[in-house]
């Protein structure tokens, strides 16, 4: 099957994604990278590298894109082994002020592909709304955490501010004063950015690192 120009540009830009950040990524960042006015014109780019053989994603996982080859050639990649398979608790309900961790108990456990997450995630969260909806979070997905209390400035971050656990991307900058200040930022236009007051109790609880689409 013959690609387009277009087609062979998504298949290094998906083999980039993959080598720098550890995951594939979403239907939408392919559509934003490449000017698509929708994820539509992604998925029937998509599709194509499917029918190709050149990609495979697993049905009902979000970036569950694997490359089948390389850009540069028709070399294999591996497939996973046993070594590779994450048992992951799924988390419930958060208490309020109560930092997310393995004392929460989980409602259950499933079994994913190490190779989906970038780092390895400790646990499961389940998302409740949408404000991170252009990320390609939606309410009742599944996402991955990896438990630190490091973040860097841009990446998308579990925090807690004061009786909240929320999922946003963490904007560090300097006020006026020289002061260093920390904005929560939705990825929804509908939501207003959070803004972490001084004094006010808060801490990075970890860091997304991809997701599981139940029912999808």
């Amino acid at each position: 099957m013959s690609l387009t120009d277009t087609q062979h540009a998504i298949h290094a830009f998906i083999a980039e994604r993959i080598e720098l950040d550890g995951f594939a990524p979403s239907q939408a960042e392919i559509a934003r990278a490449f000017g698509f006015k929708g994820v539509r014109a992604a998925q029937y780019h998509l599709e194509a590298l499917e029918a190709a053989g050149i990609v495979e994603r697993t049905a009902g996982v979000a970036r569950s894109l694997r490359l089948l080859q390389l850009p540069d050639g028709p070399q294999q990649l591996p497939l996973p082994t046993n070594d590779d398979v994450l048992q992951l608790p799924v988390l419930g309900q958060v208490a309020a002020g109560v930092p997310i961790g393995a004392d929460i108990g989980s409602e259950q456990v499933v079994l994913m592909d190490r190779t989906f997450f970038s780092p390895a995630p400790d646990y499961l969260l389940k998302v409740k709304g949408d404000s991170m909806r252009d990320e390609g979070i939606f309410d009742g997905d599944l996402i991955g955490v990896h438990r630190t209390s490091d973040a860097r400035n841009g990446q998308v971050v579990i925090a807690r501010i004061d009786d909240e656990i929320t999922v946003k991307l963490l904007k560090i900058g300097q006020g006026p004063l020289g002061n260093r200040t920390i904005r929560l930022l939705p990825r929804n236009p509908d939501y207003a950015p959070i803004e972490v007051q001084p004094g006010q109790d808060f801490a990075i609880e970890g860091l997304y690192c991809g997701l599981v689409r139940p029912n999808a």
